[in-house]
């Protein structure tokens, strides 16, 4: 009985198959429908999510052009310890919070403040836009999210002594003088 109930299914689709490209039936079922309703037919108990691993939602290369700026390469042993990365992100952090402080008070922004909390360092610049600054332990990273540059993420650089994006290769403190000076028309040294 079970291969009776499924021979007028495997008959559509035998049709569907067959179908030259040129004829609606055929294309407006896509490959993959196509395949599950074949599938389906022969194994009507697999569940139908096997199917979705396709070649068409896998990732497929990134096709970078040569010569692009893609992100540099993760040099590991390079990585710091888990305690040299707290000692140095939350040196730069707790600093960073005390120099903004200070430049609140010289800017004389409407809604200027800085808040430190959960590991999170924010500065809100009024009607200018906000940064948060927060640390990524995994990564070994501290993120920062910009008004002007957007998201970023700083890797410890021991030649430079400092926090750099790898991508463009911005040092955090250089990076956010400039915006801070940009936005607020002072300028500012947090190094």
């Amino acid at each position: 009985m079970a291969s009776s109930s499924r021979l007028p299914i495997l008959r559509r689709i035998s049709i569907l198959l067959k179908a030259p490209p040129s004829t609606t039936l055929r294309s407006s079922l896509p490959s993959l429908a196509r395949r599950f309703f074949l599938r389906k037919a022969l194994a009507p108990n697999v569940s139908p999510w096997i199917y979705a691993s396709s070649s068409r939602f896998c990732s497929g290369p990134l096709n970078l052009h040569q010569g692009s700026q893609g992100p540099a390469a993760i040099d590991y042993r390079s990585v710091l310890s888990e305690d040299e990365y707290h000692r140095l992100a939350n040196s730069t952090i707790q600093d960073l919070q005390e120099k903004l402080e200070e430049y609140g008070d010289i800017v004389e922004l409407e809604g200027f403040d800085v808040d430190y909390g959960n590991e999170v360092l924010t500065l809100k610049l009024g009607t200018l836009g906000t940064y948060v600054m927060n640390k990524q332990t995994p990564n070994r990273q501290i993120w920062l999210s910009s008004p002007i540059s957007g998201p970023s993420r700083f890797d410890w650089d021991h030649n430079a002594q400092a926090w750099v994006y790898r991508r463009t290769k911005a040092n955090l403190l250089k990076l956010l003088e400039s915006e801070l000076e940009q936005l607020c028309s002072k300028p500012v040294n947090l190094s």
